[in-house]
């Protein structure tokens, strides 16, 4: 199986855009909502721009600590591709809802509705992946995670785009917004239309409405499996890693201080990373076997240290060329390839982001193949937890550091050494047959 007749079956193809065009969705309507916030904060609320983008970020992340054990049960539960039709239709609703409050500029009830747009997505994600072995062979499983991957970072990239062009409106933009979410909700439940059967893999099973005591109780479960818990760490890590670097790429300190480039440069950072998420997951999905696959874990493992640190060093190197050089005219994002320090970081932003897809493909794979059938979903539930609480920690460790005057480019250097320190310890928690394998 390619990657064109993946696209193309019936067994993958209504899941991928239906994935594809929630995740556009998602962003357009968050990256729209914060420049909204950003632009008019002061007529909306007297509360500053900086509490208020955090608090949306924290108000879209929470349902993922909150609601992905029930998600995880009742992935489990039912038949999945009647439940994300559900779950769809939610959407459209919760879009509606965006729509009415856009109308009244009521940014109470817009953060209300992100809050209900991060519920969707918790409940969206546990069957978004356990759907998928039961459709596909190992093989297919493989390329069916590379391309996901790839769609999800690209739909990431073109919703933030779109959302933040199109609120910049300041007759109608909120009104383009409005009915670009509602149409893309639309097009995505029509897909999911199409998705074939998955049957249930636990009837039986008996679900339980305390969402404090569940997520517990999965979290355990998936962690007294070794290679379970060592998965789930590494990949949380990933996410940790990107989160981290999409917030400091933009950061002024880096695009304007460091590059001395003008704010459009932070488009071309978040494409190139995108892209290199895209290329490496790609390159990541073209293994046969799931075993063949696994060695490139350790490769983007090493490419996400060294382009890191390599980030650092030359970062370094273009804050004592801007010092000899003084105040300049902050260049073009074509100027950037024209400057060998400023084209070697756009190269570095690439590899990172290569070295990333690379390394969480085969993860993913391992989690699917590794998860108890029967309870597959509330593992990958147990997963997504985890992943929340990583990102909430990058948000939480990069804003201290920053704080206390560790430099933006030392950042750099510390997730490159953080990573070779993870992977190490994660390398350790996977059984001797995988440790085999990987190296």
């Amino acid at each position: 199986m390619n990657f064109s007749s993946l696209l193309s079956s019936r067994y993958f193809a209504p899941l991928f855009w239906t994935q594809f065009l929630g995740a556009f969705n998602d962003n357009l309507y968050k990256n729209a909502l914060i420049i909204l916030v950003t632009i008019n904060a002061a007529s909306y609320t007297s509360i500053s721009v900086e509490l208020l983008i955090p608090l949306s970020g924290g108000l879209f992340i929470l349902p993922f600590f909150l609601f992905s054990a029930l998600a995880g049960q009742l992935a489990d539960k039912f038949e999945k591709s009647k439940l994300i039709r559900f779950i769809k239709v939610g959407e459209i609703c919760i879009m509606l809802m965006a729509a009415i409050g856009f109308y009244f500029e009521n940014i109470w009830y817009l953060l209300a509705v992100l809050f209900f747009m991060g519920c969707q997505s918790s409940l969206f994600g546990p069957v978004k992946y356990s759907i998928l072995p039961q459709h596909l062979s190992e093989e297919g499983l493989l390329k069916g995670n590379a391309v996901i991957e790839m769609g999800t970072f690209l739909a990431i990239l073109l919703g933030t785009l779109v959302g933040g062009i199109l609120i910049m409106d300041k007759d109608s933009g909120r009104l383009y917004v409005s009915v670009l979410v509602l149409s893309v909700a639309c097009l995505g439940w029509l897909s999911s239309q199409k998705i074939p059967l998955a049957q249930s893999v636990n009837q039986e099973l008996t679900i339980k409405w305390n969402i404090f005591s569940e997520t517990f109780n999965i979290i355990r479960a998936a962690f007294n499996s070794r290679i379970i818990f060592g998965t789930i760490i590494a990949i949380s890590w990933f996410w940790f890693i990107g989160a981290t670097i999409l917030s400091l790429l933009p950061l002024p300190e880096f695009t304007q201080t460091i590059l001395q480039a003008k704010e459009q440069v932070i488009t071309l950072l978040l494409a190139l990373f995108s892209i290199g998420i895209g290329l490496g997951s790609i390159i990541a999905g073209k293994s046969k076997t799931l075993s063949k696959s696994l060695k490139w874990i350790i490769v983007g493992a090493i490419g996400i240290s060294l382009t890191a640190m390599d980030l650092y060093w030359v970062s370094a190197q273009l804050i004592e060329s801007n010092a000899i050089k003084g105040g300049a005219e902050l260049a073009s994002w074509k100027a950037m390839f024209q400057n060998p320090l400023t084209a070697h970081i756009l190269i570095d932003v690439l590899l990172l982001g290569a070295s990333g897809g690379l390394y969480i493909v085969p993860l993913y794979v391992i989690l699917q193949e590794h998860s108890e059938i029967e309870s597959r979903s509330r593992t990958i539930a147990a997963n997504n937890i985890t992943n929340a609480l990583f990102m909430v920690i990058s948000a939480v460790a990069t804003m201290l550091l920053l704080d206390n005057g560790v430099s933006l480019h030392t950042l750099f250097f510390l997730i490159g050494l953080s990573n070779i320190v993870m992977f190490i310890f994660i390398y350790y928690r996977f059984s001797a047959s995988v440790r085999k394998i990987i190296i």
